[in-house]
């Protein structure tokens, strides 16, 4: 009696499984989109380089303020005079928050001496206006700081649920296949299973480098504001007594007191 050899005969189905595995790949994905799934990955697309810019531009900032910190702080401390330390400041690059909290504090001080008699002075003392200058610029350099974590929150917690969307979507395109065809073959449901696994992929793809990014520069600026502030109060007693205290103490109380003594000097001419 005669037998087929086992190695030379297709198996059934064979060649439709085959296809059926081709079309999961990425290429078949974009050949197969409709109007809901172009929307759902070019929404993706856009999550993807938005995110990836302000990573890499707050990567930059970061590291760049964090490398100068220590300096501006000393080039401050370390001036003769209160002129070279202003002199100082303006040097500094636009995007650099510690030399713009520094000629906040100056500017706050020297504009309170020139209104001595006015209503300015009767109402706010010395300390209190200068206080209240250093808190607006220190807000103020600090949202600046946070220019793109509410992008990268946004994605980070909605690039999943996009994703979820095209998974959803796929999944009801198998349905609506195997109702057609009549069968649940895998030729009849591996196009559509596969587009909804591959958007999965991508929203997750999407969202994990955001949400790592996010948490990260939470910390960095957190590390940041507290320098800040701190440089912010030293600033604050140095401009409201003469002499400068905190934490840190005075570096330099002879070079301090000299500085403040010429900001005083050079106030009550103007």
């Amino acid at each position: 009696m005669f037998q087929p050899n086992p190695t030379t005969s297709p198996a059934p189905g064979g060649n439709t499984n085959a296809q059926a595995l081709q079309e999961m790949g990425f290429n078949h994905l974009i050949a197969a989109f409709d109007m809901l799934a172009w929307v759902v990955f070019i929404t993706l697309v856009v999550m993807s380089i938005l995110s990836w810019y302000y990573i890499i531009a707050n990567l930059l900032r970061n590291a760049t303020v964090r490398r100068r910190a220590e300096k501006v702080i000393s080039l401050f401390w370390d001036a003769r005079t209160a002129q070279e330390s202003i002199r100082a400041m303006e040097q500094q690059s636009k995007n650099e928050p510690f030399s713009k909290v520094a000629l906040e504090a100056a500017s706050a001080a020297q504009h309170h001496q020139r209104q001595e008699g006015s209503r300015l002075v009767d109402n706010l003392n010395r300390s209190e206006f200068i206080d209240r200058a250093l808190r607006q610029s220190v807000t103020h350099e600090t949202m600046r700081m946070e220019t793109g974590l509410t992008m990268l929150a946004t994605v980070g917690s909605a690039a999943v649920y996009v994703g979820l969307l095209g998974t959803v979507w796929g999944i009801y395109h198998a349905l609506i296949k195997i109702g057609a065809t009549g069968e649940a073959s895998i030729g009849a449901v591996a196009g559509p299973v596969g587009e909804a696994l591959i958007m999965t992929a991508f929203g997750l793809a999407v969202a994990i480098p955001a949400v790592f990014a996010f948490n990260f520069f939470v910390r960095m600026n957190r590390v940041t504001y507290a320098r800040l502030d701190e440089f912010a109060h030293d600033l604050h007693d140095f401009f409201a007594t003469g002499a400068r205290m905190g934490s840190q103490g005075e570096r330099e109380p002879g070079a301090a007191k000299a500085a403040a003594a010429t900001a005083n000097v050079s106030a009550k001419k103007k």
